[in-house]
């Protein structure tokens, strides 16, 4: 079982938008997919209830209250982290991830908030020695901005280079609200931004078109 977790410790910056792209990714695949919501507010969960029906399976998880073991024979697990992680949840999640994915967008406030969670994931012991890959992913961006340029700059100087840069757009609420991503065709505008999420994908053990 290949597990990703999706975490950061500031609110607002996309967890649930990629966590849910990363598992109908994998579903479409054809590996056998949950997604483990340990946020109160449930969004995944939420989001996987307007599903469309005949879509690829994804079995959700409420670990809001209690990480649970994942049932028997999944073979790709997302966890939906939730936000304002005290470190000894940020070890216990780390600890069944084998990738951590952190989503941060272009703000100072953001960069501070995802500077001190990326210090705290790099004293867990599996990440300081290496054995889990940490991606950070530049999150809502708008191309050729100095912002944009500042965020790769700002975490390339903490160790932890940007992977995968996603633009802005309203697509993804769109989608969202339907119970969809991008992967589930969303016309020739959603193929555009897929290829934003090539790396994730790689990352998660996918081709870069599924």
């Amino acid at each position: 079982m290949l597990s990703i977790l999706v975490g950061n410790i500031k609110g607002g910056c996309g967890k649930t938008t990629i966590a849910t792209h990363l598992a109908v990714a994998c579903a479409q695949a054809g590996f056998k997919t949950a997604i483990g919501d340990c946020d109160r507010q449930r969004s995944s969960l939420n989001w996987l209830r307007r599903r469309r029906d005949g879509e690829p399976a994804i079995q959700g998880l409420d670990w809001s209250r209690s990480v649970a073991a994942p049932p028997s024979g999944v073979e790709r697990l997302v966890i939906d982290a939730p936000a304002a992680m005290r470190h000894k949840a940020v070890a216990e999640l780390i600890d069944i991830a084998d990738v951590v994915v952190v989503p941060v967008l272009p703000s100072a406030f953001d960069e501070d908030a995802s500077a001190h969670f990326l210090g705290k994931l790099a004293e867990v012991k599996a990440v300081r020695k290496n054995k889990r890959v940490v991606a950070v992913v530049g999150n809502r961006l708008r191309p050729n901005t100095r912002a944009s340029a500042h965020l790769d700059a700002f975490f390339g100087g903490l160790g932890f280079p940007v992977v995968a840069r996603l633009r802005d757009s309203q697509i993804y609420p769109t989608l969202a609200a339907e119970g969809a991503t991008l992967l589930d065709g969303g016309g020739r505008r959603a193929r555009d931004y897929i290829r934003e999420w090539e790396p994730l994908l790689r990352l998660a053990g996918l081709p870069e078109e599924t």
